[in-house]
């Protein structure tokens, strides 16, 4: 009741209040007050806004015991420095100590700065220190590079690593070049097909890496070349400038993109290399006949039709000529000229499209036309003989011909030794008994070597001339004139003898001989000179059309199998007659090896065991690769053993690698490629004591140097040289690059050591230590300070001509880049020496020139030379950093790679599961 009636009192009162109010005031009185209200409390948020803040802050600053944080004063202080004016930064423009190289390095610096970051920077601000930090860190890498290449001695890079990659280089060319001649299809595109088999040879090579990749994907190429360049910043960059990221990448990129990207697409452009290689031998007069082989040789149908429209070209215009002054000739000349020149190309093209074209060397073409060359001309002509040795080997007779030449060189020796010794006679010198010692020796060697029993393979001649002269050997002093009536028996045989010289004249090899000799002639322009009506048929047998590959193929004997495996190992006492069976002599052992042999032939199969040593293993393996060289970087025997040679283990190793050399030796593809071997084998497993054809000291004198094995199809080409090659600078090189360019390894090893002595006696007479001398003091000029800023000032030029950047060289019309080629193959061949011809042939200098020139023709190897010299440069600077680690996993990415692994696993599966 009581809050009832309170509450109706408040509300009496209320509303008497507000009646009263309304009565006094007016009905807009209520108004007026909120107004009042809203003004009082704005003015007082003005009031405190103006004046509270400043307070408030003071207040706060008198108080010891604050908690708020202090307020932040970075932005105020970046805005004060940055209304300073900035201090100019001073740059040590020194960076290798000599001028003459700091000066043309700092320009190239400012152009690149101009040309790459300052266009676009000014643009965002005119503060230059950034600029100038970049500057700096240009510099500091200049300047530690040039600290490191003053430390490195150039000589064996110049001298070895630069020349081994480029023969490397060409090894992968010509072996891809084989590969693709191999294939059957051809309707694939011819230079797409030849790098992918470029790049399929170098992984099988290189094994660890290919850089198909980085030649043939500008973006792969691109971010090869950042990669690189930043880990090469870091190599240089103290490690402030390269932790600074936005800096650090804008060097990159310069270097990259700006610098390095440009400067291998134009080192690998071909049309740039052909007009070098002209430039190069520009004082070189064009040779017609160079020019007109090459036109007959090419198999480019863009070649012809550039050389042929160019040739139009010209016709039309000496047509439009006044002829009737003095000139009239000399046009006329020209016109026959172009006219025989624009007809070739024509019969060419045509050939070419029709699927035509036969290449010379691989025809035997018309037998009955073919030149003879007397078997006395082949003897004495270093290129015929080649060919003749190779017959001569195939057809089991190369013991009389290898006599035959070993008695010439006996002769002459024997006529200068007596020389000498009538000299030293007068002049009242003594050392007959020494000169005749050395000549009875040598004459000695050649009996037992060609002539006696025990000689393998056997000259096959009258035993009464052999016994006539084994007697004059034992009772007279040797004369060169010793062996004239064997030595004429012997000519007479291989010139009668149906299977040597007669059957020669109508086996490829002869075509191929008269090819290098420039006998052959070719088909293609026999008869007019538009190269239509040749005809291929009319040989003495009939009308023939026959490969030199299937004229190659030698028959051989393949009813006859031998087999052969070691099937024990016994102990024998020291008896130098005894072939098993112990016997005693002062107590000294050895170990027998018991063959079990098998020989299958038409009428039945026989069977025996032979006893071997591995001494005799030995003289057989020296027997063999001195008669066939190509056999020594296939057939590996088992290494000596000083020490413990007895040991049980060691023996039981010893003869599963003999197992293994056997079975290799009798490998039916090896008896097919070396059809002699077989005798030489059949000789060494007989049931027969074993008659060693070497003395003690050549089986026994170990090397100077113990030769490593290596594997020819997966090395660096220069693994294969030999020994004493390698200390002779101008050799190696010289060597080196034949064996590539001109394929010497693949051809006749007799050619091959001729032409080494020949290099040798040349380099000899020059005085080779001074060539040495000569070549080391080139590779110090080269990298003295003048040479080396030559070099800077002509990449300077050469990206800023004129200080201005150079504009990207508009790509020459296709046309023009054609004859280019041309051109370049003209000039070449025309530098080449008779000399080298006589020493090679024709048609194998002819094709080492043109296989160098063709594989400059590919932009993406060319690219890949240009990466492999660059890797190389680098790993040579940067000895102590693992750059070729580096380049692996840079390279790992390669599908040809992948590829190859790929393919490898199989193969390593079961060896791993071995394991």
């Amino acid at each position: 009741m009581m809050l009832a009636e309170t509450s109706l009192s408040i509300w009496g009162w209320g509303s008497l209040g507000v009646v009263l109010f309304l009565i006094t005031f007016g009905p807009f009185a209520i108004f007026y007050f909120a107004f009042y209200i809203l003004c009082f409390v704005g003015g007082g948020f003005v009031v405190t806004l103006l004046f509270g803040k400043t307070s408030s802050e003071k207040y706060l600053e008198q108080c010891e015991h604050s908690f708020l944080p202090p307020t932040s004063f970075g932005i105020s202080k970046c805005i004060e420095e940055m209304k300073k004016e900035s201090e100019p930064l001073k740059i040590d423009r020194r960076l290798t100590g000599a001028y003459i190289i700091d000066e043309p390095l700092q320009q190239i610096i400012q152009f690149s700065l101009r040309d790459y970051v300052q266009y676009w920077y000014y643009t965002l601000s005119d503060d230059e220190s950034f600029l100038l930090e970049i500057r700096q860190a240009l510099q500091n890498a200049l300047i530690q590079f040039s600290a490191r290449s003053k430390e490195i001695d150039w000589q064996p890079y110049f001298t070895t690593r630069l020349v081994d990659d480029f023969a490397t280089h060409l090894r992968v060319f010509r072996k891809a070049q084989q590969r693709i001649m191999e294939k059957d299809d051809q309707m694939k595109d011819t230079a797409e097909d030849l790098v992918n088999t470029f790049f399929e040879v170098e992984v099988e090579m290189e094994k660890e890496m290919c850089r198909d990749l980085v030649c043939t994907s500008p973006k792969d190429e691109e971010g090869f070349l950042r990669d690189l360049c930043e880990a090469l910043l870091y190599v240089l960059l103290p490690p402030g400038d390269f932790q600074n990221k936005i800096m650090r990448y804008f060097v990159r990129e310069i270097l990259a993109r700006g610098i390095l990207l440009p400067l291998i697409n134009q080192l690998s452009d071909p049309d740039y290399i052909n007009q070098y290689v002209i430039w190069m031998i520009r004082d070189s007069i064009c040779n017609y006949e160079a020019f007109m082989n090459i036109i007959k040789v090419s198999d480019k149908v863009g070649e012809l039709e550039a050389v042929r429209d160019k040739a139009a070209e010209e016709l039309q215009y000496l047509r439009s000529l006044d002829t009737a002054g003095d000139d009239i000739n000399a046009i006329k000349n020209q016109i026959n000229s172009l006219l025989f020149v624009k007809k070739v190309c024509d019969s060419r093209i045509l050939r070419l499209r029709s699927g035509k074209e036969i290449d010379t060397v691989k025809l035997a073409a018309n037998f009955g036309k073919l030149c003879t060359v007397p078997l006395d001309d082949i003897l004495v002509n270093n290129v015929a003989l080649q060919f003749f040795i190779d017959y001569m080997q195939q057809m089991g007779g190369q013991a009389h011909l290898f006599f035959w030449m070993t008695v010439e060189g006996y002769r002459v020796t024997a006529q200068q030794q007596l020389e000498v010794l009538l000299s030293h006679e007068k002049d009242g010198r003594h050392q007959t008994i020494q000169t005749k010692i050395l000549l009875q020796t040598a004459a000695v060697g050649i009996y037992e070597q060609y002539l006696s029993e025990k000689a393998s393979p056997r000259v096959n001649i009258d035993d009464i001339l052999v016994a006539k002269l084994a007697e004059k050997l034992n009772n007279e002093n040797p004369t060169p004139e010793i062996f004239d009536e064997i030595q004429r028996k012997v000519y007479d045989l291989m010139l009668r003898d149906e299977r040597f010289y007669p059957s020669f004249k109508q086996h490829a090899l002869y075509v191929r001989m008269l090819a290098e000799l420039d006998m052959l002639k070719d088909p293609s322009f026999r008869g007019s000179d538009d190269g239509e009506g040749e005809s291929f048929n009319g040989s003495p047998t009939g009308s023939i059309n026959l490969s030199l590959d299937d004229l190659s193929s030698v028959s051989s004997d393949e009813s006859i199998q031998l087999h052969a495996y070691i099937s024990d190992t016994v102990y024998a006492d020291y008896d130098p007659y005894a072939v098993a069976g112990v016997c005693n002599d002062h107590g000294k052992t050895y170990a027998l090896y018991a063959i079990t042999v098998r020989r299958r032939t038409p009428s039945g199969e026989e069977a025996w065991k032979t006893y071997r040593r591995y001494s005799d293993f030995h003289d057989f393996h020296m027997r063999i690769t001195e008669q066939f060289e190509n056999l020594a970087s296939i057939l590996k025997l088992p290494g000596k053993k000083t020490f413990n040679n007895m040991d049980r283990d060691f023996l039981e190793k010893r003869k599963k690698d003999l197992n293994a050399y056997l079975q290799l030796l009798l490998n039916s593809e090896m008896m097919k490629a070396y059809p002699a071997l077989v005798h030489c084998v059949y000789d060494f497993l007989e049931n027969k004591a074993y008659s060693k054809g070497k003395g003690d000291f050549a089986r026994k004198e170990p090397p100077l140097m113990e030769k490593t094995f290596v594997d020819p199809k997966h090395c660096r080409v220069a693994a294969h040289l030999d020994d004493n090659v390698d200390d002779n600078i101008p050799l190696r090189i010289m060597l080196l690059l034949m064996d590539e360019v001109f394929d010497l390894k693949e051809r006749n090893q007799w050619l091959r050591r001729n032409i080494k002595n020949l290099l040798q006696q040349l380099i000899r007479a020059m005085r080779g230590y001074t060539i040495n001398k000569k070549i080391v003091d080139h590779v110090d000029w080269m990298t003295s300070p003048e040479q080396v800023a030559d070099a800077v000032k002509r990449f300077r030029d050469a990206l800023w001509p004129n200080g201005i950047l150079a504009e990207a060289v508009p790509r020459r019309d296709n046309a023009i880049r054609m004859r280019t080629r041309i051109a370049g193959k003209t000039k070449l061949l025309g530098i080449m020496p008779d000399e080298l011809k006589h020493i090679l042939g024709a048609e194998t200098t002819r094709k080492g020139i043109l296989r160098v020139f063709e594989m400059f023709q590919h932009t993406q190897l060319n690219k890949r030379m240009v990466y492999v010299f660059l890797e190389g440069f680098l790993e040579n600077v940067f000895q102590q950093y693992k750059f070729h680690e580096l380049f692996n996993k840079l390279h790992s990415c390669s599908k040809q790679m992948q590829r190859y692994k790929h393919r490898l696993q199989p193969t390593q599966a079961p060896s791993s599961q071995k394991r």
